[in-house]
């Protein structure tokens, strides 16, 4: 297959489009899903490789809303606003049972982290909401109402922070004197109360990300969505999925490694190790290893350096 280019729409990236396309190979008459619409990327490019249908679901409305500008020059997109861990019922209101792909993108979209207003991103000083439906409890709920312990809870377990004691004790403090309510005033907190590390990421980071995740459920709703997904294929029909942090591909590695009918046996050398099940198994990993972006793909964006691909296949 024909390499695609690097699509850029206002800073918008589709990461691994590259690998993305060679794996999926999309065929004329087929229905795919891009089960994390975003900008569109994924989608366009797989309306230009083939004539074909897709499906874009997301539970922003702006991506929607972006994408019916995309709808005029595809008219074979159609778009569902939704959670991707209620693909199987959105298909189902399409009166589809199946497909023969679908790519998923955990990643939060560059317009959602590019706009100040949607309190993704503490580049930019804006509310701490970071909903990506718009709907349901803000990070600033969260921060202004967790206990100490649920706090330091949220940044260790989902943010995978190791200061987050120290970091929930800082914010309850603060609070006592008046509640957060903006991305700057919860980042240089926590700047002043953890140091930077030998990466030079920034110290908010990781607190970011574990609010993030808690806030739009996402590591409950990526293990759903995966399992929904799997059931959808038709035989030959693939699942790609590109992560953006180890809790993420933690879970898409361990539902398609027992998809694959690989398990965990007693090795001689190791206490586990993953060897292939004797049953016959529908599904055949395509990726043993996650794939990672290219050294160009990473110079031209910097938000792909962590990304990870895997994708699985359905045989029967």
């Amino acid at each position: 297959m024909t390499q695609q280019a690097y699509p850029a729409h206002e800073g918008h990236f589709s990461v691994m489009l590259n690998e993305v396309m060679t794996l999926l190979n999309p065929q004329p008459n087929s229905i795919y899903v891009d089960g994390t619409f975003g900008g569109g990327g994924y989608s366009k490019a797989i309306l230009s490789a083939a004539p074909c249908e897709v499906l874009g679901i997301d539970r922003d409305p702006d991506a929607i809303a972006r994408g019916r500008e995309i709808q005029k020059q595809f008219p074979s997109l159609h778009l569902l606003q939704g959670d991707f861990e209620n693909i199987d019922s959105l298909l189902k209101s399409q009166n589809i049972t199946q497909c023969d792909g679908i790519v998923l993108d955990l990643g939060v979209s560059s317009f959602q982290i590019d706009q100040a207003d949607r309190g993704f991103s503490f580049r930019f000083d804006g509310p701490l909401d970071m909903r990506m439906s718009r709907t349901g409890k803000t990070a600033a709920d969260l921060v202004n109402s967790l206990s100490e312990t649920e706090l330091a809870d949220v940044l260790f377990h989902y943010g995978e922070e190791r200061f987050s004691r120290r970091i929930a004790k800082a914010i309850v403090n603060r609070r006592l004197e008046a509640p957060f309510e903006t991305t700057q005033d919860l980042a240089s907190l926590i700047q002043r109360t953890i140091p930077t590390d030998k990466s030079k990421i920034n110290p908010a980071t990781r607190s970011f990300q574990g609010l993030r995740i808690a806030v739009n459920n996402e590591l409950e709703q990526i293990h759903t969505a995966l399992n929904a997904a799997l059931k959808l294929l038709k035989p030959g029909g693939k699942l790609i999925v590109v992560s953006f942090h180890s809790l993420e591909d933690r879970i898409v590695k361990d539902i398609m490694n027992k998809a694959a009918g690989r398990v965990a046996k007693p090795s001689r050398y190791l206490p586990l190790s993953l060897s292939p099940s004797q049953d016959i198994t529908s599904f055949e990993l395509l990726t043993t290893k996650p794939q990672r972006p290219s050294e160009q793909e990473c110079h031209i964006n910097s938000r792909s350096r962590s990304a990870r691909l895997r994708a699985i296949k359905r045989n029967l």
